[in-house]
C-alpha cells in the first residue's frame, strides 16, 4: 500500500542547482532509513544519498560536498538538493526505503546539460 512518489527533476545547465522530492503515502519515515539512488541509460542503479532515522547522513563520492539529503518525518517527504550539477548527475532519480525493498517510485528525470 505504500507508494512513493519523486517530482522536481528537470533539465538544468551545469553548475546550477535542483531539488528533488519524494513523498510516501505510508507513515515509513519515523522507523525507516531512506535513499537516493540514481540510474543513467545504460547504467545500473546506484547509491547515491543515504539518511537515517536520526539524521546520519552518507553519500556517493560522486556527489559528496555537492548533494545533500535531508528528511521530514512529520510530512513523510525526503529531499535532495543538487548543488553545482555536471552533465554527469544526468539521470532519472529514485527515492527507496530498505524497509520496503520492492517499493520503487515513478523516478524523477535528471538531465544537465553542458
Amino acid at each position: 500500500q505504500v507508494q512513493l512518489v519523486e517530482s522536481g527533476g528537470g533539465l538544468v545547465q551545469a553548475g546550477g542547482s535542483l531539488r528533488l522530492s519524494c513523498a510516501a503515502s505510508g507513515a515509513i519515515f519515523s522507523i525507516s532509513t531512506m535513499d537516493w539512488y540514481r540510474q543513467a541509460p545504460g547504467k545500473q542503479r546506484d547509491l547515491v544519498a543515504t539518511i537515517t532515522v536520526g539524521g546520519s547522513t552518507n553519500y556517493a563520492d560522486s556527489v559528496k560536498g555537492r548533494f545533500t539529503i535531508s528528511r521530514d518525518n512529520a510530512a513523510n517527504t525526503v529531499y535532495l538538493q543538487m548543488n553545482s550539477l555536471k552533465p554527469e548527475d544526468t539521470a532519472v532519480y529514485y527515492c527507496h526505503s530498505p524497509f520496503l525493498p520492492r517499493v520503487w517510485g515513478q523516478g524523477t528525470q535528471v538531465t544537465v546539460s553542458s
